[in-house]
């Protein structure tokens, strides 16, 4: 047996019966940051394939695509209707969305919900633990000045800096460029500048203003730097040494955490409005897995969904484990405008130190592309060419063209792309 990330998939086992791909939904999956691009779940079923072995896909919120291949009777779908545990069975827990427009109209402008503060305060006079979700680190997202409005942002990406009040630092997340906290703008010199946004370390300080008595650990990738730093932290939360743990993803994994009756997702739209078609699947897969961490011992858990979206359909269909549901409607939006399952992807990225000359030769091989579209009609179209997402990072520019079809790879069969393009078939980020 052989267990390991997706680089397990490699090992060599020359009489293999039985591939399992746990979470199979999870978009860490696919190596995205080197060649070859590939993704774990294609290549365990390709290999099955090869070697007559059985692959079990293993989700309780599974990937559009593969629930579509189901439907379909590609795949054989196999539901288990209830959840266990090591305890035995265990209901899921009740789920309440709190509208954070209708806090602010009643005068609460604190990250906490009434009800949030109010079942948090109950489950610690019952000895219970809590955990609280946030899909964002630091202490402020960015800070700005408030005469002139100036940002603090990365000299290398196109992006703002997060403050981070433990190191006292402006810190970029995608080159971790830093630098310490500026008194003053350097745009106009006033000493005003606002820390707006919220992260876990903020999230952690207002949780020890509320509750001085609770024992608070933090999970994120800013605590979590030394060896065995997970297993020590996961360790202490399940001896119960601390009542209250705040996290990022990390804390919505497969965690059996009996004592915990109470978990708190403090703004639900981090990921929601993201310019991804994927970014609805990935917030409901995210809410589903964060409330399964409650009530799975003894008590009956509960989960308090903050959001100023209350209405969008992936939040609905969280609060109610409703996946099929979810599954429905995203279908429908996917069919309507041709995206996956419906179509394949081929995502173009230029990179680029001058960002004139990135977009030039972008626009140049979009020409080549939409001249081969004319010569041939074939079934494709392209989406762009556009800046990615960041458009700028480590220094380099990056324009990007989507390759839309139901055969994107032909129309890069007569095309000769130079060094500095990067090819992703099937992408699981449009970002």
């Amino acid at each position: 047996m052989v267990i390991g990330p997706r680089s397990a998939l490699f090992a060599p086992q020359p009489n293999l019966g039985l591939i399992i791909i746990d979470e199979e939904h999870e978009w860490t999956y696919k190596q995205e940051d080197k060649s070859p691009r590939y993704h774990a779940r294609d290549v365990a079923i390709k290999l099955a394939e090869l070697s007559g072995a059985t692959v079990i896909l293993g989700s309780a919120t599974p990937d559009v695509d593969s629930f579509h291949r189901a439907q379909l009777g590609q795949y054989q779908l196999l539901e288990l209707k209830e959840r266990i545990t090591p305890h035995g069975y265990s209901p899921l827990p009740e789920v309440n969305i709190v509208d954070l427009k209708e806090e602010l109209k009643a005068g609460n402008t604190s990250m906490f919900s009434r009800s949030l503060l109010s079942v948090m305060k109950e489950a610690l006079v019952q000895g219970e633990q809590i955990i609280l979700f946030l899909n964002r680190r630091g202490t402020a997202t960015f800070v700005r000045c408030r005469r002139c409005g100036f940002v603090f942002r990365c000299p290398r990406c196109s992006i703002a800096l997060t403050y981070h009040s433990t190191e006292r630092k402006l810190v970029c997340h995608r080159c971790h460029y830093a630098l310490p906290v500026p008194r003053n703008c350097p745009n106009c010199l006033d000493s005003c500048l606002r820390f707006l946004g919220i992260g876990t370390q903020r999230v952690e300080d207002e949780v020890k203003r509320f509750f001085p008595q609770a024992t608070v650990l933090r999970w994120d990738r800013d605590v979590i730097t030394k060896k065995y730093a997970h297993e020590e932290l996961l360790r202490t939360f399940r001896e119960r040494k601390a009542d209250i743990l705040i996290g990022t993803q990390m804390v919505a994994k497969g965690l059996d955490l009996p004592w915990v009756t109470l978990a708190g997702i403090i703004n639900a739209d981090t990921g929601l409005n993201f310019p991804d078609f994927r970014a609805g699947e990935r917030t409901f897969q995210l809410l589903c897995q964060v409330a399964g961490r409650a009530g799975r011992g003894v008590k009956a858990g509960r989960v308090i969904v903050q959001t100023y979206s209350p209405e969008n359909y992936a939040v609905q269909a969280a609060a109610k484990h409703d996946y099929v549901g979810f599954y429905n409607q995203e279908i429908n939006y996917r069919q309507q405008y041709s995206y996956p399952p419906f179509s394949r992807f081929i995502r173009l990225v230029y990179t680029y130190t001058n960002d004139k000359l990135c977009q030039e030769e972008a626009e140049r091989v979009s020409s080549l592309l939409l001249g081969e579209k004319r010569e041939k009609m074939p079934d494709w179209n392209l989406i762009g060419p556009i800046p990615a997402f960041a458009s700028r990072v480590r220094g380099r520019y990056r324009w990007q063209i989507i390759i839309r079809g139901s055969n994107p790879a032909q129309a890069l069969l007569n095309i000769a792309l130079p060094q500095g393009w990067t090819v992703d078939v099937d992408p699981v980020g449009m970002v």
